[in-house]
């Protein structure tokens, strides 16, 4: 079983009960205040395995699984014997480095709340965005396709303008600090993929 596959079947079981047991949910979301106040670490990791519905369970989990299997396929073969051990980092340091906003700006808010893997998958599409660049990539159900890394620059100045001007309960800044983050952690561990970029 692929790591991406495994991520998704432990995103729908977890969700999916905590859809279903509304103490389980609070036990495991975002909630900087009490992890400030009741050291509740755990929460930077556990909120990322519960989502707000099921819609937001089936699009985070669709493009994950699209994109998770691509980028497995890459790691496998740019870092064979550590390819696994790359992957998992990649998907929990999105995890963690795109909770850092929410954090720094709600921990004395006893009111916020946050759930979704959101970061996480944003690191893996741009992790996959940096090693494809010219790849065709579109929004589903709209049959319009560009280049990945023109989708990817869009993406994440809307991301930004729309959490500047934050009208919703949707955590932007965790989307494009995760993207951000599986660009900067893939140059990291195969800073040869910067070159294509000069050539």
């Amino acid at each position: 079983m692929s790591f991406t596959l495994f991520i998704v079947l432990a995103n729908a079981l977890v969700s999916i009960t905590a859809l279903n047991n509304r103490d389980l949910f609070l036990k495991l979301d975002f909630q900087p205040y009490l992890i400030q106040r009741n050291n509740q670490w755990y929460r930077f990791i556990s909120h990322a395995f519960v989502h707000a519905d099921w819609g937001h369970l089936a699009v985070n989990m669709y493009v994950l699984y699209q994109f998770g299997k691509l980028v497995e396929t890459y790691y496998e073969q740019l870092f064979p014997g550590m390819w696994q051990v790359y992957f998992v980092l990649l998907y929990l340091g999105g995890i963690l480095f795109s909770t850092i906003p929410g954090y720094a700006r709600n921990k004395e808010n006893f009111n916020y709340h946050g759930v979704g893997a959101s970061g996480a998958v944003s690191a893996v599409v741009f992790s996959f965005i940096l090693m494809e660049p010219m790849a065709p990539l579109g929004i589903i159900f709209i049959p319009i396709s560009m280049p990945a890394i023109v989708f990817g620059l869009l993406y994440l100045a809307l991301e930004v303008y729309l959490d500047r001007n934050r009208k919703s309960n949707i955590a932007h800044s965790a989307h494009y600090f995760g993207g951000l983050f599986g660009v900067v952690f893939t140059v990291l561990i195969e800073p040869e993929l910067v070159l294509q970029y000069l050539r």
